[in-house]
């Protein structure tokens, strides 16, 4: 079971877990020994609330299919279960992200004062450089 937040958990046949051979050099053990970890999570045959799933649903990510389907590949460690506790970590923290939900932007206006104190510094700016050009040497 994964414990997403205090209200929400995923039972263990929500999240289908296969392991698989890892890319990259490795030596010959490599070829023997299935270490990396792919998951996959299918979001609407999920238990998740609504607003959960369609925040997952409308992710522009490539690791959402356009089946609803959550996809993730783990071969960073060495070991298969360090591979299995960083994928469902993984699946955890993007169903976070997904449902947090961002500060409207409210348009602001700078103040008179703080464009008259702009306006000034970049007149004396200009008046150094021009002075700095007329020197002869």
């Amino acid at each position: 079971m994964l414990k997403i937040s205090n209200n929400v958990t995923l039972a263990e046949w929500e999240i289908d877990i296969s392991a698989i051979r890892a890319q990259g050099a490795g030596g010959q053990n490599v070829n023997k020994v299935s270490s990396a970890i792919h998951l996959r999570f299918d979001i609407n045959r999920s238990t998740l609330p609504d607003f959960y799933k369609a925040r997952l649903l409308a992710l522009k990510d490539s690791r959402v299919t356009k089946e609803g389907v959550i996809v993730l590949k783990a071969q960073s460690f060495r070991t298969q279960e360090q591979n299995k506790e960083d994928a469902l970590e993984r699946l955890k923290t993007l169903i976070l992200e997904a449902t947090k939900v961002e500060k409207t932007r409210r348009a602001t206006k700078p103040t008179k004062s703080s464009q008259k104190k702009r306006l000034n510094q970049k007149t004396k700016r200009g008046q150094t450089k021009s002075l700095r050009g007329s020197v002869n040497w």
